[in-house]
């Protein structure tokens, strides 16, 4: 006994101090991309045809636009370039509440806003969230599990994963939701008493990720659920999950 509280007091407190504090991330974070048009000579498409997730557009008279919600965060695309156009930044701050604020532009990066009315009354302090892995690889499922350490700690926040739906204020879905996982989802999101909210988290669960337009899978939960909260990445890194969830809440203030 008396060696295990030795050794707690030497590890110290060790969940993060955000967001009191900045976040410590690591370097090598493929966080959001910043893409300069400055350096984009007209008619290059090189980073266009690089990208396996066809994340990247081009007309011949514009800069390249990136759609996050199908970006794998591969940097095939900035390796591809030979001008050092497009850069991944160490940005963790990626979730939106629109699918069509994804799309990156060189206007400034809309992120989540809190939910309106009575919905940011009722979950605004309190919000539990049934996970369901609807055909993922594990990756984004262990990165929302890992929330739950002592590291990040968000029944801190007043975030909770139940094990029923009927428990649940809404669903984090993960996963492109193949054909075997529909009829489960839809019967998960049929038990959640109303209202709820749904966040779909990763590439897969945005827009079906590398499995997109497969007649396997129905592309995401797109089409399938209202989303609420989209969190791009593949996998998102949990900061980026949490802080796309206190967003919605209306924990985090302006400008953070």
């Amino acid at each position: 006994m008396l060696k295990t509280l030795l050794a707690r007091l030497r590890q110290g407190h060790r969940t993060v101090r955000w967001p009191e504090g900045s976040p410590t991330l690591p370097d090598r974070l493929r966080g959001r991309p910043t893409i300069d048009a400055a350096r984009c000579p007209s008619g290059c498409r090189l980073c266009v045809e690089s990208c396996p997730a066809e994340a990247l557009a081009r007309t011949d008279d514009g800069p390249p636009t990136c759609d996050l919600g199908r970006c794998l965060f591969c940097t095939e695309c900035a390796t591809a370039c030979p001008h050092g156009a497009i850069r991944f930044a160490p940005e963790h701050r990626l979730a939106t509440r629109r699918r069509q604020d994804l799309l990156l532009s060189p206007q400034e990066y809309p992120l989540a806003r809190a939910l309106e009315g009575r919905m940011r009354s009722l979950f605004g302090r309190s919000l539990k969230l049934r996970q369901v892995s609807a055909g993922g690889c594990n990756a984004c499922e262990a990165d929302v599990n890992v929330l739950t350490t002592v590291v990040f700690d968000l029944g801190r926040f007043g975030i909770q994963f139940v094990a029923s739906p009927r428990h649940a204020d809404g669903l984090l879905v993960t996963g492109p939701v193949p054909q075997n996982m529909r009829l489960a989802l839809m019967k998960t999101w049929e038990a959640v008493p109303p209202p709820r909210v749904v966040i779909a988290v990763g590439a897969c669960a945005i827009s079906g990720g590398p499995y997109r337009d497969r007649p396997e899978c129905s592309n995401g939960v797109e089409g399938l659920l209202p989303v609420d909260l989209y969190i791009p990445g593949c996998p998102p890194h949990p900061l980026t999950t949490l802080d796309g969830m206190l967003r919605l809440m209306g924990r985090l203030k302006e400008g953070r």
